[in-house]
């Protein structure tokens, strides 16, 4: 007891600085356990100094913005406690709709984490690395003054910007997917209904009444047991398709802000070499977060944003008429259900007896009908009603109902890098991304264009397609294999599908080709490096499976990635990107339509992000057709 008191005094006794170091060695989690331990470990743990250190071991930030981020919040502890929790957001995520790549980096804001799209575009002749990136925003993570989190999606309607607030689940650290989903909540504080602007209060009478409607069929015990069974919730995932959707859409019509203060403002730091101008964008971005804090707490139109919370009026509480012009789901589902979109309900609720005897009548061949109108084969029948009483539940689930953003961890299949995605899922996949190191140091983000000397524009053709490719190494039938992976493509109409392998080499079979150049862009000679046997993709079996044919790699002095197809002698040239930086200097474009903008889920093999009035290239490249 003596030598844990002796200890425990030789601790406390040891200076800010020399704990700070110390706490290098330990986890958040572990400096809150010690906190709890006694008042003296508890003051010692409440240093800023210790989780100034904490914050810069997560690595999501440079010192120096980490000093910024702090004047935003309450402490750094709570600055860290964000940090932690959007860690496995930063990085690239994808969706294989539309084909041509729909790519949504999600890098630092303003304490906060931003998601933004990678508009399929072409170069000018200044390149990648001067070129500006064109990009839209598609949410944002935003740290509220205790480090909690607040989410907006991003999405343009009608001409107009607009943010649609939400909240967040849990972020799971092995987090793969990123799901847009309405949830249910019961919010009620001494039995009066508390409400944020992100959530929209579902008529109790509009549900009850149809809630009766629905039960008309059953006997009196039956629904008396109905009402005493507890409410099993419903996952969103569980719902139809066509639920899902018809959910998301009415809840982003009923909680959009449209704040047109926010338009000139940036949602990141942008990339400056002087420091006036750097603190000219901190303001502008101090100034964005206490606006967007404002809006999620008050609302968001016609607000005076000079007067104080206790001036303002309610914004959150929502018209429940105008609830019942755009949610009359019941309805919907019902007329949706049953195929006949010409009658407003059906004429008669289905009840368990009513059912077998329509199942009997199926199975003898005769058709059955109700007051004279043919109905639903027996299969159709138990599909709607099993759809129809999973809403009902998922409604009866909670007072209000509003947007969420969900980022779990699935099983998921992959083939070369690439995952397997699911069509009718408003989701966002990541991409497990390699890090570079001595025997994988090809590993990471490329990007690149189609031409020698890399990036100069012909007479023809002014701008080149910017392709983004995801170099991963695989092991097979025991060689090592560098496999680049196409995520985005800048043509006008897509070549090669989302996911394909542009190139394949084995990195431990040296390439004997000549390198058919002896000079760069600069008119200095090529000095290759490194040279590897490959296989490049190539038209042979149709779009969706292409064939290859043989090539190499070549690795300049300078870094840069050559792939020569053999025969044809094109050649598709790459550069290591650093997307934080190409995107702080890049230019914003508008975004889509909310859900689409988050996961564009309709096929299409065309640029569905061209048709921006202010976007500075245009997007017109032929097919390759010599490839």
């Amino acid at each position: 007891m003596l030598s844990e008191s002796c200890g425990l005094s030789l601790l406390v006794a040891l200076p800010d600085d020399i704990f700070s170091i110390i706490s290098r060695f330990l986890f958040p989690r572990d400096l809150c356990n010690l906190s709890v331990c006694c008042k003296s470990l508890c003051s010692l743990v409440a240093s800023e100094k210790i989780w100034l250190t904490q914050c810069d071991m997560v690595g999501i930030l440079p010192h120096e913005e980490l000093i910024e981020w702090r004047k935003g919040v309450s402490s750094y502890k709570a600055l860290c406690c964000f940090l932690v929790s959007v860690k496995p957001l930063i990085g690239i995520w994808v969706h294989q709709n539309p084909e041509l790549g729909n790519v949504v980096y999600v890098m630092p804001g303003f304490v906060s984490v931003v998601g933004c799209r990678i508009i399929p575009q072409e170069l000018g002749p200044l390149g990648v690395e001067d070129g500006p990136i064109l990009w839209a925003p598609v949410f944002e993570i935003i740290a509220d003054f205790d480090g909690s989190t607040i989410f907006f999606l991003h999405g343009r309607e009608k001409g107009h910007d607009y943010l649609y607030p939400g909240l967040i689940k849990a972020v799971e650290r092995s987090c793969n997917v990123l799901l847009l989903e309405v949830e249910p909540t019961q919010q009620k504080n001494q039995g009066k209904l508390l409400q944020s602007s992100s959530l929209v209060q579902y008529p109790e009478k509009e549900i009850s009444r149809k809630v009766a409607r629905s039960n008309s069929g059953l006997s009196r015990s039956q629904r008396v047991l109905e009402q005493s069974e507890p409410v099993q919730a419903v996952p969103f995932s569980k719902l139809a398709f066509s639920d899902r959707r018809k959910l998301l859409e009415t809840v982003t019509s009923q909680v959009r802000l449209k704040v047109s203060d926010l338009e000139s403002r940036p949602l990141f730091p942008q990339l400056r070499d002087d420091v006036e101008n750097f603190r000219k964008d901190m303001v502008l971005l101090s100034e964005r977060r206490s606006i967007l804090l404002k809006i999620f707490k008050f609302g968001g139109d016609d607000i005076d944003w000079k007067a104080g919370p206790e001036l303002l009026s309610d914004p959150t509480q929502l018209e429940l008429s105008e609830i019942r012009k755009t949610l009359d789901i019941w309805s919907s589902v019902r007329s949706t259900l049953s195929g006949d979109h010409g009658h407003k309900h059906l004429t008669k609720s289905k009840t368990l007896g009513g059912y077998f005897r329509n199942s009997f009548r199926q199975i003898l061949g005769r058709s059955g009908s109700i007051n004279g109108t043919c109905t639903i084969s027996r299969n159709s029948s138990s599909a709607s009603e099993n759809r129809h009483e999973l809403l009902h539940q998922f409604l009866k689930s909670g007072d209000t109902i509003g947007l969420t953003l969900h980022a779990c961890t699935m099983k998921l299949s992959s083939y070369r890098a690439w995952p397997n995605m699911h069509d009718s899922r408003f989701a966002l996949y990541k991409l497990p991304m390699q890090a570079p190191r001595t025997d994988q140091e090809y590993a990471g983000l490329w990007g690149g264009t189609f031409g020698w000397p890399p990036g100069r524009p012909s007479e023809d053709k002014p701008g080149k397609a910017l392709f983004f490719l995801l170099l991963s190494y695989e092991e097979s039938r025991g060689q090592r294999l560098l496999i680049a992976t196409k995520i985005l493509e800048g043509t006008h109409y897509v070549l090669h599908p989302n996911g394909s392998a542009m190139f394949i080499v084995n990195v431990d079979e040296p390439s004997l080709d000549p390198f058919p150049w002896d000079t760069d862009a600069d008119s200095c000679p090529v000095n290759v490096k490194h040279a590897f046997v490959g296989e490049g993709i190539a038209n042979g079996y149709g779009f969706r499976y292409p064939g290859s044919k043989p090539g190499s790699l070549f690795v300049t002095q300078n870094g840069l990635l050559a792939f020569i197809w053999k025969e044809s002698r094109v050649v598709l040239t790459l550069q290591r990107l650093n997307l934080p930086e190409l995107l702080k200097k890049g230019e914003q474009v508008p975004a889509l339509l909310p859900i689409n903008n988050f996961s564009y889920l309709t096929k299409s093999y065309s640029n569905v992000f061209a048709g921006f009035s202010n976007m500075s290239t245009c997007l017109s490249s032929p097919r390759q057709n010599q490839i």
